[in-house]
């Protein structure tokens, strides 16, 4: 990332970016972007102007669920509301899915570094974005002793901020993950026998694979 928001001028310009460029038919209000790409306010709407000038994005009216107090009661309501979506006739476009999609989204030391705070790692292993196969049931699979949930779903939160895409990930205790194994749970299956990549492993499943 440091390379790139050198590159861009600003890391926010470059998460931002990649949101609209990992959803393509999506728009966003600028709440959105803030709450997705975790950019405050004020710089969601200093980059926002600036892809609008060169004409990266464009505004766009949409609608959507919101909740709404009614007494006791919280019921959805459609709302309208004005924001921004990708500009498909945008001449730059695969020069930047080139650089900001595929190319490393984030390091594998990085992503370990980040998981080390929710408990102790056993075993990583990425696959689906971040090997580029869509068809992976998961982006993340992440197996350890003590894992933090909380902790983790805030780490989830952050890589998705930094690469514009939610994640679909996978956590197991290392004793529950290793009765998965031994029982072919469908899930570990399907991670374990289609492409993916471990990143750490000191379970040696490598070795017993």
């Amino acid at each position: 990332m440091d390379i790139l928001s050198k590159l861009f001028g600003t890391e926010a310009k470059v998460k931002i970016m990649r949101l609209f460029l990992f959803n393509p038919d999506q728009p966003f209000s600028s709440a959105d972007i803030s709450a997705r790409a975790k950019v405050s306010m004020p710089g969601v709407r200093h980059e926002v102007a600036r892809l609008k000038k060169i004409g990266m994005i464009k505004g766009r009216r949409f609608s959507h669920l919101v909740p709404v107090k009614r007494g006791k009661k919280t019921v959805m309501k459609r709302k309208k509301e004005g924001g921004w979506v990708l500009n498909q006739a945008f001449p730059y476009l695969p020069a930047l899915r080139n650089l900001l999609i595929n190319t490393v989204l984030l390091h594998n030391s990085e992503i370990i570094r980040k998981l080390n705070a929710v408990g102790r790692l056993k075993l990583v292993i990425i696959s689906g974005i971040f090997i580029r196969d869509d068809d992976s049931r998961v982006d993340l699979l992440v197996v350890g002793d003590t894992i933090r949930l909380s902790a983790l779903e805030n780490v989830i939160r952050g890589i998705e901020a930094e690469i514009g895409k939610e994640l679909r990930y996978a956590a197991f205790e290392t004793d529950d993950f290793k009765y998965r194994l031994g029982m072919y749970d469908k899930l570990v299956r399907d991670i374990l026998d289609y492409p993916h990549r471990p990143i750490l492993d000191r379970l040696g499943l490598a070795k017993t694979a």
